[in-house]
């Protein structure tokens, strides 16, 4: 970037009329989203472009969970204007107007100098597992369980539960997913013990988040979803240490790559989230 194109350069809050470019600029990467997709997440965020020219040349987005935290996604630049500063400036404008709040994102390896630079720190690995050709599983209940439908009173329990498993207060977030898709609860004698949410994105459907007590509760959240979409595409996004991967990869939900968790501050990593809601909300 030239002197006089740096100069140029601004940094503005990213707007709806900026979505097609956003989108366009995404799909460059490969990524999946859909123009829906962007907007979805706007709608519940803020975010920055980079602008040169009238051009959209680089994004970020950010969603304040509560108070005390915040996650950071759909960070891109165009392939033609990497290597020049706009990721820092468009980070570090975001993470400014965060100061205070504990920082989550999920960062490929190309990125992982620039994170660490800002103060993120490598806390894990995610499975990102998808495909239409996998195997359908009915996965035995215990005494007492049974997965049902979302009713009208469970969002406020179900936003409880998510709040549990991963330390951050997404009320609106776990709201909103249920209008746009379709939920489940696991119900254990009359009380909810973990969700489950499938909603439209990319190319397919996605699954998360998944939240139970334990590996078999998030296995007869995610079996009921599988076996109810046969033939579909289907993406779930899951955490190394779920131990889920194998046994997706076993059903025939091909694994297609990583990501890497990256925290800014302490306490956002628990033990009971087993596939994220988009590995750009966490």
């Amino acid at each position: 970037m030239t002197i006089d194109t740096a100069a140029r350069l601004r940094l503005r809050p990213l707007r709806h009329a900026d979505l097609a470019e956003a989108q366009a600029l995404s799909a460059s990467f490969g990524w999946p989203h859909r123009l829906d997709d962007w907007a979805f997440m706007l709608n519940l965020g803020r975010g920055w472009a980079a602008e040169h020219d009238g051009a959209v040349l680089g994004t970020v987005m950010a969603w304040g969970f509560g108070r005390d935290s915040a996650a950071l996604g759909l960070v891109c630049v165009a392939r033609e204007h990497q290597g020049r500063g706009i990721g820092r400036r468009l980070l570090e404008k975001s993470v400014s107007e965060l100061q205070g709040r504990q920082l989550v994102l999920h960062a490929t390896e190309e990125g992982l100098r620039l994170y660490e630079s800002l103060g993120f720190v490598a806390t894990g690995t995610i499975r990102q597992h998808q495909g239409a050709a996998f195997q359908p599983v009915l996965t035995p209940l215990r005494p007492g369980e049974r997965v049902r439908p979302t009713g009208r009173s469970d969002p406020a329990v179900l936003a409880a539960l998510d709040r549990q498993a991963i330390g951050m207060d997404r009320r609106p977030l776990v709201t909103a997913l249920l209008e746009a898709g379709t939920g489940v609860v696991l119900d254990q004698d009359g009380t909810a013990t973990g969700f489950a949410i499938l909603r439209r994105f990319g190319i397919g459907q996605v699954i998360g988040p998944v939240v139970a007590r334990d590996e078999a509760g998030a296995r007869a959240l995610i079996g009921h979803f599988l076996a109810a979409h046969p033939g579909q595409f289907i993406r779930i996004d899951v955490p190394e240490d779920t131990g889920l991967s194998p046994w997706l990869q076993g059903l025939g939900l091909a694994d297609a790559g990583g990501g890497i968790r990256m925290v800014r501050g302490t306490g956002l990593d628990r033990p009971r989230n087993f596939a994220l809601a988009s590995q750009a909300f966490g």
